[in-house]
This record gives C-alpha cells, structure tokens and sequence, in this order.
C-alpha cells in the first residue's frame, strides 16, 4: 500500500465548488483506514468544505478538531498554503456534471471522468456511513448505484463502450444515473458542511461559471496568510520545499488495472517489458528485457530512448530503426502486435518522488517514510545504470557508500523508518544518482 498522503479535492455541487481534504486507504496498525476533512458528533459524520483554497488553508493552520488530524502527515499539511492546497485537474469532482458527461461519446475522457466521481462518491458514503449492521443504510441509493453491472463497466475503460454493445452499455450507464444520481448527491449533501466547521457562509461561495482559484484570488487570500509553524519548526515555504507534489502525485501513463492485466499476457509472453522512468526532466515509457540477467533497453550505444505515451512507444517499434533489442528472438512479435505497452506497477520508477520523500523526512517527517521506499527505484536505477555504463551511479549504490548502506538495510529492515538526519545526508547522493540517469535516457517523438 502507498505510503499515508493527503490530496486537496474540490466538490462542486448546486453550482458552488468546495475544497477540502481526502486521505486515500494508508495501513497502521495492521489496519486499513481512510478519511475526509471533517468531525464526527454523535450519529452524524460530515466533510468540512470550504470556498477557496485560502479559507481551507486557514482553517488548517488553526484546528486540529477533525478526521485527519491524527493523519501521519497532518503536520506537513497544516503548513501549506492555497497554493499548496489547490487541487489538480485530477482530483475536481463535478457532481453537477455527470449528466452532461453520460450525454457525450464514451471517449476516454468522458467514462474516466465518470468513473473517478462514481469512486469517490462511494468513498465519501464508506466514510460517512456511522450506520450499525443492523441499522437502515443512510447511503442506500449510493450502494445501489456502486452494485449496478452498468457502472461498475467504467472501471474497464473506454474499451467496454466501443461497437455497438459497447453503444448500449454506455446507453445503460446513463439510464442507471438517471434512476440514481438525484438520490445519490441528496443523501451526501446532508451530510456536506458547506460553512468549513463554522469558518464561511454560504454567500463566499462563487458560482461555478467565476474562477475562485484563479492567480488573482490567490493573490489576495495570501495577503491574509501568515506563514506558520510545521513540523520541525519549517514554514509554510519550507514544507513546500519538503515535497508537497507528492501530496496530490497523479499518474503520467493512465490505464485501468484490466486494460494493464490484459497487455501483461502478451509483454510477459515475448520476455520484453513495457517501463515508465519519471526523472525532473520528464516522463516516459521504454522497454527492458534481460539477456543472461543482464539488463537490456530499448536505446542504442548506452542511451535509453524513452516515449512520452505507450502509443508512440509503439510506433517506434513499428518501423525500423535499428536498436540493442532488434536481435531479440521474439522482436518481430513486438514489432507486428497492437497490444499497447502498459507498463505494470512493479515496472515503473518515480525517481523524483525519492527526492521528494527524502526532502520530507529531512525536513520533519521522520518516522513516517520507511527502508522500503527505496528500493523499487533503486532496481531501476541499477539496471538503467547497468545498461548505460554509469559508473558514477554504481559507485554511489555501492555497499560502502552511505546511499548504498541505506538500500543495503532496505533490504533486510524494509519497515524501518528512515531517519531525518540520514534522509538529509542522502538526498544529495540520489539527486546525483538521478542526474546520472536523466543524462542517458533519450527522449524521442
């Protein structure tokens, strides 16, 4: 399970958008949780949600009485600034909108839309559900419409609604939300606290048509701001230095965990897997395979060339250029078939969110991050390293270097913490290590 975070979202619903906080499933404990910004009183949970970035971030600076502030990250959180706390184009759900949505073509955009707000109206329900096994359930039509085979098919992409069953399935799609959907935002919006735990009216809200997170807004919500104390004595400024993309990381190669599974039959059958390398100057996707466990890219004279989606991946391997995985026995498979090359999750490499969480525990995170972070990126480096003839990296990986000691223990203590004093020392030796791979991967059209 990924490491504890928290994602700024906004909600609009009635013609006004919100902005609160979600923490997506963390284990602690040995247990699964998951939770909104809100309290808890009584029978009734809700979510605080607030009219601009600014006003939540107020709001967290001053209060620890809701959800998250027992939150592993809640420290580094309550230090943010609007900026900070603005969400991504990801992580902004239009209840208003599925309407619309279910009128357009099924085009990739539109079910995943669909898709990432039927998701998190089921994950608002689970949270705000206080019901007893034996009670009435408060989120019956939400159950209702998560049940439904019509749209649990969004979850299977743009794919299920090509042709003409594909037609009536998404035909299906919309007459499931035109049953469904009125009562779905009803029963969540009793439980939407539109004031921010008392902080806003109702009458700070814009209308969805103004723009209430626009540079100008922003501007004059930070006049208000002052900077404040977070973990470790940091500012708001520092904590942003400390890595806060990775509280809101969305995903660069997008594709449903089936479309993923199916593309693995054919990838895993020729030997030649499909790889995503994020590195500060990008992101993309490559191929490796392994000739007597020594690794093997797709790239020429030590450089890597890399693809910014798997569409024009392949398109390369479809012509002739010549490259060090030509001679591979199952190469004419690859270069004849239209399985897309997703990669799988054990094959992709973020190598800045290293940079990033070492940034975090250096700057009062400690204690959160453990060994095992390390060690899905490092695998990708030493191969990339392997292939490329980087010396530099290998010896900053060695086992008598202090990066290569931390792996090194990574190994055998995965669930220790990394301290904040190490994760401070270390961060120089990774971004040294990261700007060796980024001189030998090619970025190609």
């Amino acid at each position: 399970m990924a490491r504890p975070s928290i994602v700024p979202i906004a909600l609009t619903l009635d013609d006004r958008t919100g902005y609160t906080l979600w923490a997506p499933p963390w284990e602690e404990d040995g247990e699964e949780w998951q939770a909104f910004l809100g309290t808890t009183e009584g029978d009734t949970a809700t979510v605080h949600l607030f009219p601009t970035p600014a006003k939540l971030a107020a709001f967290c600076r001053t209060s620890t009485d809701h959800d998250l502030s027992d939150h592993p990250v809640w420290p580094v959180v309550a230090g943010l600034g609007a900026d900070e706390l603005t969400p991504d184009d990801d992580h902004r759900y239009d209840l208003d909108g599925v309407y619309d949505i279910a009128a357009e073509d099924p085009d990739r955009w539109a079910v995943e839309e669909l898709a990432a707000t039927v998701d998190i109206v089921s994950r608002l329900a689970e949270c705000l559900d206080t019901s007893d096994e034996d009670d009435d359930d408060e989120f019956e039509a939400v159950a209702e419409l998560a049940g439904k085979p019509e749209i649990g098919s969004l979850g299977l992409g743009p794919e299920a609604f090509v042709g003409r069953s594909g037609e009536d399935a998404w035909i299906g799609v919309g007459t499931v939300l035109d049953d469904l959907w009125e009562d779905v935002v009803e029963e969540l919006n009793e439980h939407f606290d539109w004031t921010g735990a008392g902080s806003a009216t109702l009458a700070e809200y814009p209308s969805t048509s103004e723009s209430d997170d626009d540079p100008a807004a922003l501007d004059d919500d930070r006049a208000d701001e002052a900077p404040a104390p977070v973990a470790g004595g940091a500012t708001a400024a520092s904590a942003t230095s400390a890595g806060v993309r990775t509280i809101g990381r969305s995903g660069r190669v997008t594709a449903s965990p089936a479309d993923v599974a199916a593309a693995a039959e054919f990838w895993e059958a020729v030997g030649i897997l499909p790889v995503e390398i994020v590195v500060p100057e990008g992101a993309g996707v490559t191929l490796r395979c392994y000739v007597e466990d020594v690794a093997r890219f797709l790239g020429r004279d030590g450089e890597v060339f890399v693809f910014d989606t798997p569409a024009a991946l392949s398109r390369f391997c479809s012509g002739s250029e010549p490259h060090d995985l030509t001679e591979i026995a199952s190469w004419p498979e690859v270069a004849d078939t239209d399985t897309p090359p997703l990669p799988a999750e054990q094959d992709r490499y973020d190598l800045t969110e290293v940079s990033e969480v070492l940034g975090e525990v250096a700057d009062g995170a400690a204690g959160l991050v453990p060994h095992r972070a390390l060690l899905q990126p490092v695998e990708g480096v030493r191969d990339l390293a392997e292939y490329a003839g980087l010396r530099r990296a290998e010896e900053l990986l060695a086992p008598t270097a202090p990066l290569g000691r931390t792996v090194a223990r990574a190994d055998h203590e995965p669930d220790a913490a990394l301290p904040a004093a190490e994760a401070a020392q270390l961060r120089p030796a990774w971004d040294e290590v990261v700007s060796q791979v980024s001189g030998a991967l090619v970025f190609r059209d």
